[in-house]
């Protein structure tokens, strides 16, 4: 900003503070009214015009525009459902009109007057009395260049919302699909719970966690990095279908479908295997797409994609096969599995078995591939650790993932209830993390101790809740779809000095 455009802000801040301390002196004070008697709002108003015209109505909102002719001000006031004219002659307002003149871009006042058309046609409220209820001291990016910086937009969220009121709409569909997750399953009759977000043992997943102290127990505790561990607890306790929705936290990277902080939902069903979470995963899919557009048919950024059951099922060895040639089937050491992968490019460790080369081949060489929706079946153990072992090869899962657009949206699996080969499995994870793997499972006894009080055959789901926002709304990041997404603070001189 140059340095002219820059004091002429400050110099519009300062007189906006010197507005307010006359409001104050003449006993007019904004910010000591308490409460206003909103009747209706403007998109009603407008859609409804025949039923309005000649009514009175009182609204409010926020002035987004302000012109004057003669003695005739012109405002356009924003409330939550959109904008509405409001027409002010000084005849009719008197002193109130005073008022008017001196209202700011930003300013929040109530309005009570008569719905009409003006000659050129524009539903407006002909203003009878306002009322300043809120003085703003700051000042709204400019009309039409508007809040376009990504990172100053999620900083300032609430200033987005006001100058880029179509982003309301995302956050409003947002609340349906997340409505519509719930419906579906509490009309199955899945319960939903809450489970703690603060624990001595962060399990459930591969995953960094945060880390923190309580002080008055004086022990460490990490912060969820997943809710399974808890949720299946309740499975043992007789508590057949459970789901919780809520926030985890990983202490990972950050991209375009990362965010420290993060939306999931996970489900659980005894007596259910993950074939069953297969049909109920295309279920919450189709029915949010349903009630969102009434479609089953979306487009994300170009592309048309059709959530529609039955969706495509592939095991992972043969999606690795047909993108490769390379069938995983047939090689059964850990040497010929290396040996492979180095003939294909693929960077590994030494230590790397062949579940391990599984998995990577299955990253580097298919997911790409995956846009209408797909199952992929059938992970190695060494990658599964909480997954059940499958009956035709022990050395695979009974696990899926749910891939769309090449992303992951949902994983799941029968889950594993045999306590001896749970331990076995954390105990190898454990060593993992010994050997410098900071995302390795640790071990958690009181799970274990679960399972050898009884896990019934059980099917878990889960599905990242903000990728599924995205999807459905076509937004290309995260932070699109989550109000305040985690951003490094600026850290500036003095608070009022901050610009919008």
């Amino acid at each position: 900003m140059q340095k002219s455009e820059e004091k002429k802000l400050n110099e519009m801040l300062v007189l906006r503070r010197e507005k307010l301390n006359e409001l104050r002196e003449s006993g007019k004070d904004p910010f000591k009214v308490a409460r206003y008697d909103v009747t209706n709002y403007s998109k009603e108003i407008k859609d409804n015009f025949d039923a309005f015209e000649g009514k009175k109505v009182s609204i409010a909102g926020r002035i987004m525009s302000k012109r004057r002719h003669g003695k005739i001000a012109f405002l356009d006031v924003q409330d939550k459902l959109g904008r509405i004219q409001i027409f002010a002659r000084k005849d009719v307002l008197l002193d109130n009109y005073e008022d008017i003149k001196g209202y700011d871009m930003g300013d929040i006042i109530g309005v009570e007057g008569e719905v009409f058309k003006t000659e050129a046609g524009e539903i407006s409220v002909r203003a009878e009395s306002t009322l300043l209820l809120s003085k703003s001291l700051q000042i709204l990016p400019e009309k039409f260049h508007g809040l376009k910086d990504p990172d100053l937009r999620y900083r300032q969220r609430y200033v987005d919302l006001i100058v880029n009121p179509e982003i309301k709409d995302v956050f409003i569909k947002r609340t349906k699909i997340l409505k519509s997750i719930r419906n579906y399953l509490d009309s199955r009759d899945f319960l939903e719970v809450e489970t703690p977000i603060l624990a001595t043992v962060a399990g459930g997943a591969n995953a960094r966690p945060f880390l923190t102290h309580h002080n008055t127990l004086d022990m460490d505790m990490q912060m969820r990095i997943a809710n399974e561990l808890f949720l299946k607890r309740l499975i043992v306790g007789g508590m057949d279908r459970v789901y919780e929705m809520g926030k985890m936290f990983r202490n990972e990277g950050m991209d375009t479908r990362h965010n420290p902080e993060f939306t999931n939902i996970e489900v659980y069903q005894a007596y259910a295997d993950y074939e069953d979470m297969m049909r109920l995963t295309e279920g919450i899919f189709e029915n949010a797409a349903m009630e969102v557009y009434g479609t089953t048919k979306i487009t994300y950024q170009g592309t048309e994609i059709d959530l529609k059951a039955p969706w495509k099922r592939i095991t992972m060895i043969d999606a690795i096969n047909e993108a490769t040639g390379v069938d995983f089937n047939k090689i059964d050491s850990d040497e010929e599995a290396q040996k492979i992968a180095k003939a294909k490019g693929l960077e590994i460790e030494s230590d790397w078995t062949r579940g391990k080369i599984i998995s990577e081949m299955f990253e580097e060489f298919c997911e790409a591939s995956l846009i209408q929706p797909t199952f992929v079946l059938k992970h190695p153990v060494e990658v599964s650790p909480l997954a059940k072992r499958s009956a035709e090869d022990p050395r695979l899962t009974d696990r899926f993932e749910a891939f769309i657009n090449t992303w992951e949206f949902a994983n799941a699996f029968s889950e594993l209830n045999d306590p001896i080969d749970q331990r076995e499995r954390f105990e190898e994870q454990v060593r993992e993390k010994e050997a410098g793997d900071d995302e390795a499972h640790p071990m958690d006894y009181d799970f274990v101790n679960a399972l050898e009080v009884g896990l019934p055959p059980t099917g878990g789901l889960g599905i990242g809740v903000d990728r599924m926002v995205m999807l459905l709304t076509d937004q290309p990041s995260i932070r699109d779809v989550v109000f305040f997404p985690t951003m490094k603070p600026i850290v500036k001189k003095d608070e009022e000095e901050q610009e919008l």
